[in-house]
């Protein structure tokens, strides 16, 4: 029991209150008025000003002014957004974020405008604090998947999990490391696991350096659980940026590194080796026969790499990369000018191009047919730095190729091996069991050239800014040289392949092949989805049918709508990009059609188009150029005026749901006019039950037996995505497990319709594992009239809900799904059904 006599000892002298500051209370009083009356008056840049005052002075009103204030700071951040006012917007995020560092409503919204602005490893860092706060929290989970996409992509799963290539680097490593290579630098460690194979083969020195910061962060945990985070020093730094003591303390006698593309030198490989022969790697091996110790000379791998490539056809890279047809949905395009993807090579270099696109010629939707047999473009050693240096400056080189197959000439597509040293090589080719895709070099001329046996097909090929560059430039017939990189006529978009006697094929060949080198300048450039779309005839037709219907019921509804402009119907298309739907709705008469095309060459395309379809100039307008804000596209025509419709454009090209869509299709039903309808009326999503390995190695690493043993799945997995995007179902390696059901149905139109779960039972028709469930779409443009996201002719992609753990299944079994859809992303889970059942609509 304490001595209660005992004096009270000598302690800390009690708090004095903070007397009440008069002055001090009646600004936060004011200010907090103020901010109200500001907010009230849509002043959200003074409110905000008046709640930072607020709240710093009297930190006790946060939980009171929470929501006021959030509202107030997206609210304000828009508009600073809306006038480029970057800076300014970061630093309010910065200022919020310091009074509430723990609210993931806020840190979710600064992270989507990181990701908006292309600051993808800060987004990340935001959605995953906010998902840390709050597990359940959907909108930052949607968003990390989404960034996940872009960090981490597909490859990095594929890529460890292909046991082959990992093996063979293994090994190249260990006998270099027991050669006497004992310093390693792995340049663009990713996960690090080219790091850790040469400490586990003895290296007494191993660093590592890694540009991405959620792959640096990512390495840090993947060593620290293989029990090498004290034997590997990892920087996040580029290479180019690393020095001898201060990031390294001495020159290292290897360099490992994959820092390769589909197109070997897109990654910046060549760079990367110059600079680390210059700077931090011991000097070559002089000579074979000179005896030197492997420690004190220096060597890389991959040692070198042999590229190949070939000419072939295929009308899936062509629909890409040049337009095909003649009309879209009855117009006449022949006004359109020259229109070009952004992928074009030439032997001088253009920042607007991409020199080359990727595929994986295995998976090609229809095919390819090669044209030549495979020949050898270009051979590199990367431990001559000499040849390094020369490889911009090499001459151009031509090369004859005799084809050997009648085909139109689409493209060229190139592929390596990859020496990692004198006995191991990886190849990059069509025909192996790989990861990697192929390098694509579309051919952009407007009309098709086919090529014949007994002709040749000159290449260039060329590295004049470190890229490769191959360009298809002339062919060799019956003696006479026919100019493929002269711009050829644009009048005749059909079929090229003719019945014409060879002395008159090649006259006509000669005669449609132009010579002025100035006109290819003049051209509007399309993104290939958009140049696919405007190839697909059918999608058009289908519009341009549903929306004549639409105006012959309105004209019906109200004779007068014939008699003056006044009475003009509105329609306005919101599509994202090059679109034709306003000028299709114009050309059908009595129609003011306002376009959302933003880009000033592809506005003058329309115009030109409008011109030769005989549709009246004022009837075309461009919806953005009069609008100061572009949040605010949805709204009246002008103050009298309603739409008679309105076309949203719902899919992603890459197979996902627009994010918003209902917001947007709510919005837009209030300014239609009686009778008006929105394009499409619903969408029915579809899809089917599969078995598919190849999902599974896209998707997430597959334990530790394809990773040698290391530790990484765990950590790499994070970054796994539950929907596979940009997937060609028509190519995909897997087995039907059921029919196709339908799984979900928005209704654009009705939204009492709607809903945001549903269940469907699925009777499974074969036995396997379900590892997925791929899903389209079907786009109804009105009860009749729709088109399918799954067709051979389609821009769009697939997507595929991967299940984190495949589902056996018997041939009768019933599964049952349960469909969710949030804020248009949409999620699937399934289950085996004890009872049997029909399935639910």
């Amino acid at each position: 029991m304490p001595n209660t006599s005992a004096k009270p000892k000598h302690g800390r002298r009690p708090r004095r209150r903070r007397r009440e500051d008069p002055a001090r209370n009646e600004l936060v009083s004011s200010s907090l008025e103020s901010a109200q009356q500001c907010l009230f008056n849509q002043d959200y840049g003074t409110a905000f000003v008046h709640y930072l005052l607020v709240l710093n002075l009297a930190p006790m009103f946060k939980d009171f002014a929470r929501e006021s204030f959030r509202f107030t700071l997206f609210k304000w951040t828009e508009e600073l957004d809306s006038v480029g006012r970057i800076q300014d917007l970061f630093d309010c995020y910065e200022q919020a974020l310091e009074l509430f560092p723990a609210d993931e409503v806020i840190l979710n919204s600064m992270g989507e405008h990181l990701f908006r602005m292309g600051f993808r490893d800060e987004a990340a860092g935001h959605f995953h604090k906010a998902l840390k706060l709050r597990p359940d929290y959907p909108e930052a989970r949607e968003n990390f998947y989404r960034v996940a996409n872009w960090l981490v992509e597909r490859w990095h799963f594929l890529m460890l999990n292909d046991h082959g290539r990992n093996r063979k680097y293994q090994q190249a490593i260990q006998k270099a490391v027991q050669s006497g290579c004992n310093t390693v630098l792995d340049i663009g460690t990713g996960t690090g696991i080219l790091g850790m194979c040469a400490k586990k083969a003895g290296a007494a020195e191993v660093y590592a350096c890694e540009l991405s910061k959620t792959m640096y962060e990512l390495a840090c945990e993947v060593l620290t659980a293989n029990g090498m985070d004290g034997s590997i020093k990892i920087v996040h730094m580029k290479s180019l940026e690393m020095e001898v003591p201060k990031d390294i303390p001495h020159r290292v006698s290897l360099v490992v590194t994959e820092t390769v593309d589909a197109g070997l030198f897109g990654e910046g490989i060549i760079e990367s080796l110059i600079h680390a022969w210059h700077h931090l790697l011991l000097p070559p091996q002089k000579g074979e026969n000179e005896f030197q110790e492997q420690s004190a000379t220096g060597r890389v791998i991959p040692a070198g790499a042999t590229v190949f490539g070939m000419a072939l056809e295929s009308l899936e890279i062509r629909r890409h990369h040049r337009l095909r047809v003649s009309e879209v949905g009855s117009l006449s395009i022949a006004a359109a000018g020259e229109l070009r993807s952004p992928v074009s090579c030439s032997p001088e270099p253009d920042d607007s191009m991409e020199p080359y696109t990727t595929e994986r010629l295995s998976r090609l939707p229809g095919g390819y047919k090669a044209l030549t047999e495979p020949f050898t473009a270009l051979n590199i050693d990367f431990n001559n730095v000499q040849e390094l240096e020369g490889l911009s400056s090499r001459e151009v080189q031509q090369i004859r190729l005799p084809v050997t197959q009648e085909g139109e000439l689409d493209a060229l597509a190139v592929w390596f091996q990859l020496h990692l040293d004198e006995e191991s090589s990886l190849s990059t080719g069509p025909e192996e069991d790989t990861c990697w895709e192929q390098a694509i070099y579309p051919v952009q001329s407007t009309k098709g050239f086919v090529l014949k046996p007994k002709d040749e097909l000159i290449v260039e090929v060329s590295c004049r800014d470190a890229f490769l560059r191959l360009c298809s430039v002339a062919v060799l017939r019956d003696g006479h040289e026919i100019r493929l990189d002269k711009r050829l006529d644009t009048h005749d978009t059909g079929d090229s392949v003719s019945n014409q006697t060879p002395e008159a094929e090649l006259c006509s060949a000669l005669a449609c092949l132009q010579t002025d080198h100035n006109q290819t300048k003049d051209f509007c450039m399309l993104e290939c989805a958009e140049m696919a779309l405007l190839n697909n005839q059918d999608y058009h037709q289908s519009f341009s049918s549903a929306l004549a219907k639409l105006i012959s019921q309105l004209k019906v509804k109200c004779p007068n709508k014939e008699s003056d402009t006044a009475d003009l119907l509105y329609v306005l298309d919101v599509s994202e990009g090059f679109s034709l739907l306003s000028l299709i709705a114009a050309s059908h008469g009595h129609v003011k059609a306002y376009s959302s095309v933003e880009k000033n060459k592809q506005q003058e395309v329309l115009r030109r188009l409008a011109r030769s379809n005989n549709v009246p100039e004022k009837h075309l307008e461009f919806w953005l150029n009069n609008m100061e804000d572009e949040q605010g596209m949805l709204k009246r025509p002008s103050r009298e005026k309603l739409w008679s419709a309105i076309m949203l454009d719902c899919v992603e090209t890459c197979g996902l749901i627009r994010q918003k869509l209902m917001e947007k299709a709510s919005l837009a039903r209030c300014l239609l006019e009686d009778g008006g309808s929105i394009f499409p009326v619903k969408i029915v999503v579809h899809g089917m039950l599969v078995e598919s390995d190849t999902l599974l190695l896209e998707s997430a690493v597959q334990g530790q037996e394809p990773t040698l043993g290391f530790n990484i799945a765990p950590f790499i997995n994070q970054f796994t995505v539950p929907v596979h995007v940009f997937l060609d179902f028509s190519t995909l390696e897997c087995r039907h497990l059921s029919e196709f059901v339908e799984l979900f149905v928005l209704d654009l139109m009705d939204s009492t319709a709607n809903y945001t779960n549903r269940e469907v039972k699925v009777q499974a028709t074969s036995a396997g594992r379900i590892t997925a469930i791929p899903f389209w779409y079907h786009i109804y443009l009105d009860q009749e009239i729709s088109v399918s996201t799954l067709s051979q002719n389609s821009h769009w992609k697939q997507a595929a809900v991967v299940l984190q753990q495949p589902l056996e299944v018997r041939a009768g079994d019933w599964v049952r799904l349960a469909v969710k859809l949030h804020k248009s992303a949409i999620s699937i889970s399934a289950h085996i059904e004890n009872t049997p059942g029909p399935m639910e609509q």
